[in-house]
């Protein structure tokens, strides 16, 4: 059964050059073609093209979205120390922090989850350029509203044909690695307030 989300919103941040801005698009995709939801996608950039901060936003809603910018964050996924400083600010209680471990040294919470993404890419796939979709098929493990089939066929839709793949491979890594560490995707959401009750009922890869 579809949960219903009164609003829910997403920023993804990190540097110029982790592809933040290809995953928003890319998880935006997913949950507006291949879930139903109402979704606006934001993003910004740095004063560089590379190694200046970038951000994705997401607001993701069953209902029509009356504002289309994010400001008070359900998840925020920080791949740079500089993102996690600028951002964790707009966290909201209950909220989730999701970070690059090996990026991440100084967390502003010790409340937050993290992941090795870059480190994953090198040495489980040998391809550092597919570290956002491990950050992907992560997202879409800890988001008990979003369908891995969905996100699939979001990345075979937006991806060139000769690197879909590896990406393929670096979802599934994703899933399976926040599935080994983080648990179930409704306890990590105990006392969050979302809407989604139910039990975690989608495939197991």
């Amino acid at each position: 059964m579809k949960a219903h989300l009164k609003r829910f919103e997403i920023r993804f941040s990190g540097l110029g050059g982790q592809g933040v801005i290809t995953l928003g698009r890319i998880l935006g995709h997913g949950l507006a073609l291949g879930c139903g939801y109402n979704v606006t996608q934001t993003q910004s950039y740095g004063p560089e093209a590379r190694g200046g901060a970038s951000r994705s936003d997401l607001v993701i809603s069953s209902d029509p979205i009356s504002y289309p910018k994010a400001e008070s964050l359900d998840l925020l996924a920080a791949l740079s120390q500089e993102a996690c400083n600028k951002f964790y600010r707009h966290l909201k209680p209950g909220g989730i922090l999701l970070i690059e471990t090996d990026m991440v040294r100084q967390p502003p919470s010790n409340v937050f989850i993290g992941l090795p993404f870059t480190k994953l890419a090198k040495e489980k796939l040998g391809a550092p350029q597919a570290m956002n979709t491990i950050v992907l098929g992560a997202i879409t493990h800890i988001l008990p509203f979003a369908q891995p089939r969905a996100m699939k066929k979001a990345l075979e839709e937006n991806l060139p044909p000769k690197i879909q793949a590896m990406n393929l491979k670096a979802f599934n890594l994703g899933q399976r690695q926040a599935r080994t560490h983080f648990g179930p995707a409704p306890e990590i959401w105990e006392g969050n307030g979302m809407d989604e009750k139910e039990p975690d009922q989608r495939e197991v890869l």
